[in-house]
C-alpha cells in the first residue's frame, strides 16, 4: 500500500497523530510526560512550529500545531523521534523504535474547525475511558485552555483568543464548549480524514489547499474508522 501524502503549508493548522510501535505503551512513568514535554519544547522552538493543543496518551500522542515554514512540523516530529526515544532508551537501558512508522497529519480550516478539533483532543482521555471530565486528565493541554494553568509549550491559536478579550471570560467560553458533545459523525471525519492525511474543513477549504499544492488532497466522510480514541 502506497504512503499517504503529508502536506505542509505554512500557516496553516495541523491534527498530528504519532502511535507507539503496535499501539504499545509510549509512556511508562509518570516523568516520561514530563521528559516528552520538555523534548517536544524544545523541537518545537528550534523549528518553528507553534503548539496548541495536545494530549499524552499512554500510546499514542495527539498535536494541534501550526508551522511557521513549510518544514517546521515534518523536523520537529523528526527531532522528537530522535530525542525522546534516546533518552527514553537510555533511562531504561532498552533498545530499539518506539513509534509505529510515520505519523498521521490533517490540515485544518480555522474558522470553523479548530476548536472542534483541539476539543477532540482534549477529550480523548474521557472517550477512552480514563478519566471522567478532561480536566481530571494531567497530560493535555485542557487546563491551560479552561483555567488558565502556566504552560509554556503552549502557543494559544488566535480562534482560542477569539473567545473572549478577558482571560476569565475566554476560560468560562472555552469550558462552556465541552458541555456538548461532539457529534459522532464529525469524530467519524475527524479520525477518518487525519488517518488519511487529507483535511477536515468544508469543500471551499478543500479547494483552497488544493490550489495552494496544485494537486488533489482526500477528504473522507464515509467508511468505518480506525479504533482510535
Amino acid at each position: 500500500m502506497p504512503r499517504q501524502c503529508r502536506y505542509f503549508i505554512p500557516g496553516i493548522p495541523q491534527h498530528v497523530i504519532t502511535r507507539g510501535v503496535n499501539r504499545q505503551p509510549v509512556f511508562f512513568h509518570e516523568q516520561d510526560y514530563t521528559l516528552y514535554l520538555e523534548a517536544l519544547r524544545d523541537a518545537a522552538a528550534i523549528n518553528e512550529c507553534l503548539i496548541h493543543a495536545y494530549v499524552l496518551m499512554t500510546n499514542h500522542v495527539h498535536l494541534l500545531a501550526t508551522p511557521v515554514r513549510k518544514r517546521s512540523l515534518p523536523l520537529m516530529m523528526q527531532a522528537m523521534g530522535r530525542n525522546y526515544v534516546q533518552r527514553l532508551n537510555v533511562r531504561y537501558d532498552r533498545t530499539g523504535t518506539l513509534w509505529e512508522g510515520r505519523y498521521r497529519a490533517s490540515l485544518i480550516q480555522d474558522s470553523s474547525h479548530l476548536l472542534t478539533c483541539q476539543r477532540y483532543i482534549e477529550l480523548n482521555p474521557v472517550r477512552a475511558g480514563m478519566v471522567v471530565a478532561p480536566g481530571d486528565y494531567p497530560y493535555s493541554s485542557y487546563a491551560y485552555h479552561a483555567t488558565g494553568r502556566d504552560d509554556a509549550l503552549i502557543t494559544a491559536h488566535a480562534c482560542y483568543l477569539d473567545l473572549a478579550a478577558d482571560p476569565s471570560l475566554r476560560q468560562q467560553a472555552y469550558r462552556k464548549l465541552f458541555h456538548n458533545l461532539i457529534d459522532d459523525k464529525l469524530l467519524t471525519r475527524i479520525r477518518m480524514n487525519t488517518n488519511a492525511c487529507g483535511v477536515i474543513g468544508d469543500r471551499l477549504f478543500k479547494e483552497h489547499i488544493e490550489a495552494i499544492l496544485g494537486r488533489t488532497v482526500p477528504t473522507c466522510s464515509r467508511g468505518r474508522p480506525r479504533l482510535d480514541k
